[in-house]
């Protein structure tokens, strides 16, 4: 098969946020099908209907519903600690066979959180003020399914709420309701989007052209260094000559001033630069940030999963073409 492609994945870091890696052995339309499959057709579970009983808060009914909706759920499979893709354990409501919802289809959560009822269980210097209500009050009726209360520990240890703040309550106030989470896709609505941030850009080669670069001095080799605002370039301190640093591939994203700079020192025009700098074409550098519904590295793997589906679906639809 001409022009057959192998893709590699490279692992750069990893936690249970955020995941780096690096892409190689292919092209941007694999690159951006991954990325975009991450961001819009992964699936999750978000809350996606509202059942209040009863209501005396600041905030209306809607404005509550659409901040129960923004909380992310968390799915973790009975033998394991991560935060897994839930499409092994869940159907889609439309798919599903029952009448309105059921354990397949569905999680319930529910909230009660009475004023009065709180408040004399609180500390003394805490009395007086607002009751806030948080993720950390909603109920699960499945024991695998809950609000990812934070990102990471850091969060935790740094937030004054103790889960996702709802609303504030005051004496008097109430605020009971039945909340159902579903699966489904941020092409649907952006809350089951499980990601933060999930970028790629381009993997820079970086060519020193020794020969080039042994006629200049020392003042032009520091002022190339000193020229490059992402710091990609150093001097080695034993032979005085141009390398890049260690980490030049997450840095470098603007080198027009380094290409200006080369091109003042240069005896002629048609010279070969010093230093060039280029984005590869089949290596991608891939940036993963979780919102807390999935660890970042079950997001990779359930967005590769979807894209392979995708392919086998087109496959075999292309396949029946050929029978007609």
């Amino acid at each position: 098969m001409p022009h057959q492609r192998f893709p590699k994945i490279e692992i750069i870091s990893s936690a249970p946020q955020e995941i780096q890696f690096i892409l190689s052995d292919t092209d941007t339309s694999m690159a951006n099908a991954l990325r975009r499959i991450m961001i819009g057709e992964t699936p999750t579970l978000a809350i996606d209907l509202v059942e209040f009983h009863e209501n005396s808060t600041v905030l209306n009914d809607e404005y509550i519903a659409h901040r129960l909706g923004m909380i992310p759920i968390r799915y973790q499979a009975p033998d394991s600690f991560k935060g897994g893709d839930c499409n092994v354990a869940f159907l889609p409501h439309r798919e599903c066979v029952c009448y309105d919802r059921c354990p397949r289809c569905s999680v319930e959560f529910e909230l009660d959180v009475d004023f009065d009822q709180v408040n004399p269980t609180r500390a003394d210097d805490e009395v007086l003020a607002p009751l806030t209500v948080t993720s950390r009050d909603l109920k699960s009726n499945n024991e695998g399914v809950e609000p990812a209360h934070f990102l990471n520990q850091d969060e935790q240890d740094e937030s004054q709420d103790e889960g996702i703040a709802i609303v504030k309550m005051g004496p008097g106030q109430r605020l009971k309701l039945k909340a159902i989470a579903r699966m489904g896709v941020s092409k649907e609505h952006a809350k089951w989007c499980p990601v933060a941030v999930a970028t790629y850009r381009f993997w820079p080669v970086i060519v020193i052209n020794e020969e080039q670069c042994s006629t200049l001095t020392m003042e032009q080799k520091m002022e190339i260094v000193d020229c490059c605002s992402d710091r990609i370039l150093e001097i080695d301190e034993v032979t005085g000559s141009l390398q890049a640093v260690e980490n030049a591939h997450e840095m470098a994203t603007f080198t027009e001033d380094l290409k200006y700079t080369q091109n003042s020192m240069k005896k002629n025009p048609e010279d070969d630069d010093f230093v060039t700098v280029t984005q590869s074409t089949d290596k991608f550098l891939f940036s993963v940030e979780s919102t807390g519904a999935m660890d970042a590295d079950e997001i990779v793997l359930s967005a590769l999963r979807v894209l392979k589906e995708r392919l086998n679906y087109l496959a075999q639809e292309v396949d029946n073409l050929k029978d007609l």
